[in-house]
């Protein structure tokens, strides 16, 4: 069976403009952030912090837990309990560090059973989360396996998103903390001078960038040229196949007849989520 998919859609941030309260009260519930501020400021993507705190922790963990994790049992190594909450603050606007908020809780899942696709995974929960990050994304994304990044249209991209309300020397720091994340991920190599890499997706990165698009309104074909698809740096083909080994390992369910795509989310979504 031939798959006919093209990735010729530029990397966007628009995918998660509320329309309507009910809309942005949906989007919300589900975990999604936006708006011209972000951790970025102060922050990367934090993916050894992270690690550690799903490390010290169970699986089916509490909000509670990881707080506990992170204040009293200090597995982040911080020497003061300001230090602690600080980072713990950033953990939550990054990630939520709470079951009760879909992204977090499918990440989760998906983290425990994919330790290879683990960067992805925190890039893709970050940029729903980070709308400083997610403007980073477009020239990150555009960019072809060798090509040295150009901070300046990092930089121009957040302008287009911030406008004037971050100084110059803080959106300067945005920049650095973007391009730090990026690496993180695997996206970017490099110290000083940046240049692009390809990162591979794995079945558990396919499924929960493929949520992410189908949380924000995508259906069928969109859904493999979503901005999240896109961090997967895979064509759609590529994506499919690994959707069909996502539904195997039970992420996701699958169909297709006539050419049209169907995707659902009932074994990692509640009814009500779905609804």
């Amino acid at each position: 069976m031939v798959y006919y998919f093209t990735m010729d859609a530029r990397p966007t941030t628009d995918e998660l403009r509320p329309h309507g309260k009910a809309d942005e009260a949906r989007l919300r519930d589900a975990g999604f952030r936006w708006g011209d501020k972000g951790t970025h400021t102060s922050r990367t993507i934090m993916l050894d912090e992270l690690r550690a705190v799903l490390a010290n922790c169970r699986p089916d963990a509490t909000r509670d837990d990881y707080l506990a994790a992170i204040h009293e049992d200090n597995c982040l190594g911080k020497r003061t309990a300001a230090t602690r909450k600080l980072s713990s603050q950033r953990l939550s606007e990054l990630y939520a560090l709470d079951p009760d908020v879909p992204l977090f809780r499918v990440m989760r899942r998906c983290w425990y059973s994919d330790r290879d696709g683990q960067a992805i995974l925190a890039m893709l929960l970050a940029l729903a989360r980070d709308p400083l990050l997610r403007a980073s994304a477009p020239p990150v994304l555009r960019m072809r396996p060798g090509e040295e990044l150009a901070r300046q249209q990092m930089t121009d991209a957040l302008n287009r998103v911030v406008g004037s309300r971050l100084s110059e020397s803080t959106l300067d720091k945005v920049v650095r903390n973007a391009a730090s994340s990026w690496t993180q991920s695997g996206h970017l190599k490099g110290r000083g001078r940046k240049a692009r890499q390809a990162v591979t997706p794995t079945a558990a990165t396919t499924a929960f960038a493929l949520l992410l698009g189908y949380l924000a309104g995508k259906r069928g074909e969109a859904l493999f040229e979503s901005l999240w698809a896109q961090v997967l740096d895979a064509p759609a083909g590529e994506l499919m196949h690994l959707a069909m080994d996502a539904r195997r390992l039970g992420f996701l369910d699958m169909s297709q007849s006539g050419g049209v795509i169907d995707l659902t989310f009932s074994r990692l979504l509640a009814p009500d989520e779905r609804r």
